[in-house]
């Protein structure tokens, strides 16, 4: 579970709190040292515990126990701090005894604390738990989660939706391509349908006969014993005759490793499919194939290439895996199904009869319609609701059901067990991934989350270890790579992604958060409250959660919020979601202050409030401060006292108080949209790694060479306030700098822009007007991506800019060029990779020699602008094409496709149609469904989707499309 690694993050903050607040703890620091200790003699013993509380309620209690100790360790020492900050403040002799007394105080409780660890060290023999490597116990758990996962080739499903096309893919994966040894993977979230897909391609008629005799399935178990592996595959494989059982007896006598090499010389020179079903990690498919450590291209010793078509179908839930067992063929990702898909298969469930829905009351039907939504598109969520709403039941009983629905998915002991099978993906993450996934239980359901918000809460909260901890520097990045991983594990579903293939948004499937709840609540690792939420519909106003509680998610309004009794003094993390437009009282803000002493994350975007209270000054342990749009104008200074501060995000404030300088811990600083332009001092903040909405007047007014680790600059306002040439000497000074982003008021304008001596600079936005585009040797020399935006210049920019030797991506949007025509020469552009020209609405033709923009792979364009050579760059692969005005007739859309005539691309197209007051968007609609299904006829296209849902050309395309069409018109 999640105990060890929360565990562990607490005493590395323990032992942070005894390197950083020395000067607090003098006086105790020697029993502070020592209870640290003795924490961390502690954590030796997690690991084995996590696996035995499983299955052992008094394992559970003891590792129960230990996290109650941290967490008691942790909140003594902080509110020790807190109360010595206090004292500080004070010099009145009376303080003198009140410090005495606080010391006192805290070391009896330190004594006390140790006495209980004591206890629990004593009972842990007694319980059989070992030292980390000392021994490995086998669950009984995992025993049951082996017995409902096994996989069997011949217990097809007899109802199968959605899965066609994906079906037919992997038949001509296993049947065609090359001669070499092959491993495809199916990869998803649990429940998505792998297994499912595996046995119907398994079982089809041309892969039957293209593996005859050489064909076998072995599910892997979740502790993926190799010996059973080999097994399953040589009892399939060899067991055809009394001969093969005489073999068979002999073989199951022999070691692992011989079992790998027996198998190895029997499939040697067979051509072979093998399946491998449910492979967790690539450390188990290394066990499995053999793979050496030493050549990790290595093929592996079990499964041979024997350059005869030999296959591995191989169905995990990390991609990770599949990428690992073989990086040069590509994972087949599953989809969840779509609503009507979804129906279909709920259909095909629930009634057993095979008669239409249709003869069941619409007010039944539309229940169940709702109840399948719920299950958003999890095939084994659906197949679980269709078998319990299959036989007849009243319309009550069919809406507790409604009611209750993943109460009812997740019934333990049940042989379905949605919530089980679920539960493997967070069984099998490394311990620390598993507080990351907790902590996504805080958001509310179908939440969009943006990751860079993210980021910043899981670095608040200690998640986040960098390999030095005194690389700081690298926490962001280093939290992108956890949630890379969850997504690779389909724990967590990308929502949006940038330019650069980085996810910018993503949100959680329902059953996920579920899953993620239930553990999240074992745990005491949060609460929630919620008018409309089943988790607090029981409780009453004087109390909504338990005092051990470290961290609440509020989805109800703030002032019931605030009305309540609140018990919980050592609460860590306090997040407010969808609270509605009402204005929050001054008064109403006071109790965080007041209640929550020890506060580390207070996160209060999206509610209305009139002005921050100055008693937030003392929450000295807040690590994140989240204030955007909340219609806030003023900070109090008290601000500046927040010293442990590391983020603080607030925007459109009239002005921000001059004692941000006070703040030595903060590292990301977003202030945008000030509307006074006052001094601000910044350069004493030296662990300051991203700061966002400076105005370049506060900017030249600090000593930027102070500013050793800042990485990310946003600047706005006036720049010809500032002098340009000692403007880009401050810059150049910035020696980790990798992004700049320049937003000029409308008033103001960018005169000729030197920015050669910024030699580390990669990243340039530039918003604003332009009197004249730099010269190419006046950008910056490494600079990768460029992005300028309401830039109004007359002259074609392309000329310049595709003699930038590194650029990578290029975006031009919403009027930065005002010409009609661009051109790009031949030799242009050598390294660039994207184009992106968006909201040109001057823009009619855009010409590329040929020679021009070799490695160019995606191409965004609007449906107005005529492109010239597209034919011509060999690399492309994906266009997207913006349709920004009405379009009056078929045929000038169909024309402008057929630019892209050739190849095989991937089609983004987008919509913004404009409704006026006779109801044209209804008639507008049907018109763009005509123009869809005959862009489908005339294209050869499968389909075609909107609002950026990619769609596969199959070409050659156009293929059909002749002057004829076009004369029509």
């Amino acid at each position: 579970m999640a105990t060890e690694a929360l565990v562990s993050f607490a005493v590395e903050r323990v032992g942070d709190k005894l390197i950083q607040e020395a000067k607090f703890l003098k006086g105790v620091s020697r029993q502070a040292d020592r209870l640290h200790r003795d924490l961390r003699a502690m954590q030796c013993f997690l690991e084995e515990a996590d696996k035995k509380q499983e299955v052992d309620s008094r394992v559970r209690n003891w590792v129960s126990d230990i996290r109650e100790a941290v967490y008691n360790a942790e909140d003594i020492i902080d509110i020790f701090i807190l109360n010595a900050q206090s004292l500080r403040r004070n010099f009145f002799l009376k303080c003198g005894f009140k410090k005495l007394i606080n010391r006192y105080k805290v070391g009896k409780k330190i004594e006390a604390l140790q006495l209980g660890l004591l206890d629990i060290s004593n009972r842990r023999e007694a319980l059989g738990i070992k030292n980390i490597g000392e021994g490995r116990s086998r669950s009984a758990e995992n025993q049951m989660l082996q017995g409902l996962r096994r996989s069997s080739p011949h217990a097809e499903e007899h109802v199968v939706v959605g899965l066609e096309k994906e079906a037919d893919e992997l038949v001509n994966q296993l049947i065609g391509g090359d001669l070499r040894r092959r491993v495809i993977s199916l990869v998803g979230m649990g429940g998505i349908g792998k297994t499912t897909l595996a046995k119907k391609v398994y079982n089809h008629r041309q892969v039957v006969e293209c593996f005859p005799d050489c064909r076998a399935w072995a599910y892997v178990s979740p502790d993926c014993r190799p010996r059973d592996v080999y097994m399953q595959i040589i009892k399939q494989l060899v067991c055809t005759s009394t001969k093969d059982q005489q073999v068979l007896e002999m073989v199951e006598k022999l070691q692992e490793h011989k079992l790998g090499d027996f198998l190895h010389e029997h499939l040697k020179e067979k051509r072979y499919l093998i399946v491998p079903d449910d492979v967790r990690s690539c450390r188990d498919w290394n066990c499995l194939a053999k793979v050496s450590s030493n050549d990790p291209d290595c093929l592996g010793n079990v499964f041979p290439d024997g350059g005869n078509d030999s296959r591995l179908l191989l169905t995990t839930r990390d991609k990770d895996v599949a990428l690992h067992a073989d990086a040069r063929s590509t994972p087949q990702e599953m989809q969840l199904l779509s609503k009507q898909k979804s129906w279909n298969l709920f259909c095909g469930k629930a009634f057993l009869d095979h008669v239409d829905a249709d003869r069941y009351p619409p007010d039944l039907v539309e229940l169940k319609r709702g109840m399948v939504d719920k299950c958003n598109g999890l095939p084994l969520a659906i197949v679980v609701l269709g078998g319990l709403l299959s036989r007849d039941m009243s319309h009550t009983e069919w809406r507790k059901v409604h009611d209750n629905i993943n109460a009812y998915l997740a019934k333990e002991g049940s042989q379905t067990g949605v919530m089980t099978v679920l539960n493997l993906s967070y069984i099998d993450l490394p311990s620390y991934l598993k507080p990351c996934f907790l902590h996504l239980s805080l958001f509310p359901e179908d939440y969009v989350i943006s990751t860079r918000k993210l980021f910043l809460l899981w670095i608040a909260e200690g998640f986040v270890l960098s390999a030095e901890q005194a690389d700081q520097q690298s926490m962001k990045v280093t939290a992108e790579v956890y949630l890379n991983e969850l997504i690779n594990r389909n724990l967590i579903q990308v929502v949006r992604m940038s330019v650069n293939a980085r996810v910018v948004e993503c949100r959680v499937h329902d059953l996920m958060r579920e899953l993620a709840i239930r553990k999240a609540k074992e745990q005491n690792f949060f609460r929630t409250h919620d008018i409309e939420d089943p988790l607090s519909s029981s409780t009453s106003n004087s109390s909504l959660f338990s005092s051990k509680c470290r961290r609440q998610s509020i989805y109800s309004d703030m002032e019931r919020y605030a009305s309540v009794e609140h018990n919980t003094p050592y609460l860590r993390s306090l997040l407010f979601f969808n609270l509605g437009h009402e204005i929050c009282r001054f008064s109403q803000l006071d109790f965080i202050g007041k209640c929550f002493k020890v506060l580390r994350v207070l996160d209060l975007e999206g509610v209305k409030v009139e002005s921050l209270p100055s008693i937030v000054g003392t929450l000295i342990h807040l690590r994140y401060l989240g204030l955007r749009h909340t219609g806030l104008k003023l900070l109090p200074l008290s601000i500046g006292n927040l010293r442990s501060l590391q983020t603080l995000d607030v925007n459109n404030l009239k002005q921000v108080p001059n004692v941000i300088w006070k703040i030595q811990n903060m590292r990301y600083l977003y202030m945008e949209g000030q509307k006074y332009d006052i001094p601000l001092k910044i350069d004493t903040l030296e662990n300051l790694q991203v700061l966002s909405g400076i105005t370049f007047k506060q900017w030249i007014q600090n000593n930027s060479s102070k500013l050793t680790c800042l990485g990310k600059l946003k600047l706005e306002g006036r720049y010809e306030l500032v002098e340009g040439v000692e403007f880009w000497k401050s810059i150049a000074k910035l020696r980790v700098l990798k992004s700049l982003y320049l937003k000029a008021s409308e008033e103001s304008s960018f005169p000729s822009l030197a920015m050669d001596s910024c030699l580390y600079l990669s990243k340039l936005d530039i918003k604003g007007h332009m009197q004249k585009l730099s010269e190419s040797f006046q950008f910056p020399p490494n600079l990768s991506q460029l992005t300028l935006d309401s830039c109004r210049l007359d002259c074609d920019p392309m000329p310049i800019l595709e003699k930038l030797p590194k650029l990578l991506t290029l975006r031009l949007r919403a009027e930065s060029y005002l010409g009609t025509e661009m051109h790009v020469s031949a030799n242009g552009f050598p390294q660039l990779k994207v184009l992106q020209l968006f909201e040109l609405s001057k823009v009619i033709k855009l010409n590329i020699e040929n020679g021009a923009i070799p490695w160019l792979m995606q191409l965004h364009c609007q449906f107005s602008t005529r492109i010239s050579g597209v034919d011509k760059l060999s690399n492309l692969v994906e266009v997207k094409i913006v349709i920004d005005s009405m379009i009056p007739s078929f045929s000038p859309f169909a024309r402008f496709l057929s630019t892209y005539r050739s190849r095989k691309y991937h089609l983004y197209w987008d919509h913004s149609w404009t409704t006026n007051r006779n109801g044209q968007k209804e008639f507008w609609t049907r018109r763009r469904k005509a123009i869809d299904c005959q862009t489908c006829a005339a294209t050869g296209l499968t389909s075609v989707q909107n609002s950026a849902v990619a769609v596969e050309m199959i070409g050659p395309i156009f293929s059909r499309w002749d002057s004829t069409q076009e004369k029509g018109s």
